[in-house]
């Protein structure tokens, strides 16, 4: 096969604080939540074809193609294309664990918004394109506006914000969670007073999902207290995976070298602007 027209990174996220300030009438909860991204994800390759079709290898297991996000992603740029037989194939190498919490899923379909944009010559904005993502997902706009922010609403309110980019110990406990299942648990708090400003120490907020989660997965505590041996940490979004920010890298990765067997993890820096934009950019420059 010839080489990718492009090869993009569908990167991590964290979120670095998670509270629920409400529920909707819809069944929707209101969050107050810090997103910032990480140097470590996925990595999507896009060959164009004119076979206007999207293929997409390898299959994931357990999930039908139809009900992945990439191919939905790209279906749902279809009716945009300029010719008919504008298609893609997509190959996915997959790095981050599904139901950890890191949102891989919705990091993998903004990418594919973001590098089909281009390949098919839309010309969307990107509040186009995460307006398409937000009915694939809540995470999808902040991996396609591509800066850190704080959220509201269901997480498409965005408010830019500079986290200081820090080295992060991730630790996935090898459980997989469903979003689904913490929302719609009747224990999970829901009142959390909303934020006064948009002026925010991350580390004095904290995660409303991580208590009701760590009851009904032993193991998220167990890996949440091993953490807390060497740094303060935290879950991310609905878990599984824990997160402890570290001054340097060698400081996490000394840490990650001790790790129990019986857990996985990675040493990855914060960033504050998507490395799948830097990487967008930096090809199409070329």
């Amino acid at each position: 096969m010839t080489a990718p027209n492009l090869v993009l990174p569908a990167p991590a996220k964290l979120n670095l604080f998670l509270h629920i300030v409400g529920q909707r009438d819809d069944g929707y909860h209101n969050l107050e939540t810090l997103f910032q991204f990480l140097d470590y994800g996925d990595s999507l390759s896009f060959w164009y074809t004119q076979t206007g079709t999207i293929s997409l290898e390898p299959n994931l297991p357990g999930v039908a193609q139809e009900d992945n996000l990439i191919v939905k992603a790209a279906t749902a740029l279809l009716p945009f294309r300029s010719s008919l037989t504008a298609g893609v194939h997509i190959e996915l190498n997959k790095y981050l664990p599904m139901g950890g919490g890191l949102g891989g899923g919705s990091s993998d379909a903004a990418t594919v918004l973001l590098a089909l944009n281009e390949l098919w010559q839309l010309k969307l904005s990107h509040q186009q394109l995460a307006d398409i993502g937000l009915a694939l997902g809540a995470d999808v706009p902040i991996f396609v506006h591509g800066y850190a922010a704080l959220a509201r609403g269901v997480g498409e309110q965005l408010v830019p914000m500079t986290p200081a980019e820090a080295w992060y110990l991730v630790v996935h406990p090898g459980v997989a969670i469903s979003t689904a299942e913490i929302f719609g648990h009747p224990n999970l708090p829901r009142n959390t007073k909303p934020l006064a400003s948009n002026h925010v120490v991350w580390s004095d907020c904290h995660n409303d999902c991580e208590q009701l989660v760590e009851s009904l997965y032993p193991q998220v505590a167990q890996a949440r207290l091993w953490l807390l041996e060497y740094a303060p940490s935290r879950m991310t979004g609905t878990g599984a995976c824990l997160f402890a920010a570290f001054a340097s890298k060698a400081t996490a990765e000394r840490a990650l070298a001790k790790l129990p067997s019986k857990f996985s993890g990675f040493v990855a820096q914060g960033k504050n602007i998507s490395p799948a934009h830097q990487a967008l950019n930096a090809q199409l420059a070329n």
